[in-house]
């Protein structure tokens, strides 16, 4: 009766593409344990250890970690049981698919935007990058309490439209970082303001802004908690910030702040 032929580690690292460190591993934690030679111990592997490391890459191309393929090695099939650990699976691999786009787009946007523009404040660029990250579950949120067509309008844009919105968005943040302090009633600073404001519009939409002015303010909080967006701006410059609005506000109608002491 003939023997299975036998590999030394490095010719049995070579056939699989498996580093000699991941097989001394995969021996030390009983995963694949290759007979050891009577004198000299080295490992030696067998043609039924491919057939095992070819079930093992299998499964760790399915997303399985090595505990759970170390409990699966030993079924000689599988039946209708495996179902439900590859649907497990299954959800696991698409919310990482969902991480990974996500992270995929916030680093070409941000390459696009250090291209164009050479340099940009961290707090700015911290702020729209954590923006792209919870994007998913903004819209996600948004779509239990507003219009669908709303929130279509707010998140379906292109590529292009949202490199163009950050990019005002961040002359925006550098005009208020160079301006916080100056009285709020600086002609320059109403400017920003009224810039600040039909930009918001703008993107926005008016429909948009009603439905934004009609959430609870204990949902608005929920929603803040949920995607926590840092600001770009310091305490200070929020504040100053909030005020240049209200006054902005005042003086155009657009709110009276005696009206709410009545």
């Amino acid at each position: 009766m003939g023997t299975d032929k036998q590999y030394l580690i490095g010719e049995f690292s070579e056939m699989t593409g498996t580093s000699i460190r991941t097989l001394h591993y995969y021996d030390e934690i009983g995963l694949l344990q290759p007979e050891k030679h009577p004198s000299s111990g080295h490992r030696l592997y067998t043609d039924r250890d491919l057939l095992k490391m070819q079930k093992i890459v299998s499964l760790k191309f399915l997303g399985y970690s090595l505990d759970q393929i170390c409990e699966m090695m030993n079924e000689s099939s599988f039946d209708v049981s495996l179902i439900e650990t590859l649907k497990i699976q299954k959800s696991l691999l698409e919310e990482k698919k969902e991480h990974i786009e996500s992270a995929l787009a916030a680093i070409k946007r941000t390459i696009t935007l250090l291209e164009d523009e050479g340099e940009v404040d961290s707090a700015i660029l911290m702020s729209l990058i954590n923006n792209v990250q919870t994007e998913k579950n903004q819209r996600r949120w948004l779509e239990k309490h507003m219009p669908q067509d709303v929130v279509n309008r707010l998140y379906n844009k292109t590529e292009e439209d949202k490199v163009i919105l950050d990019k005002e968005f961040i002359q925006l943040s550098k005009e208020v970082k160079r301006l916080a302090g100056k009285p709020v009633d600086d002609p320059e600073v109403q400017d920003l303001i009224e810039k600040h404001m039909k930009a918001t519009v703008e993107y926005i939409g008016e429909d948009a802004m009603q439905a934004f002015a009609g959430i609870e303010t204990a949902d608005a909080e929920e929603l803040e908690k949920m995607v926590m967006i840092p600001s770009p701006y310091t305490k200070e410059e929020e504040d100053w910030l909030n005020q240049a609005m209200e006054y902005y506000m005042i003086q155009n109608n657009l709110y009276d702040p005696n009206a709410e002491q009545k």
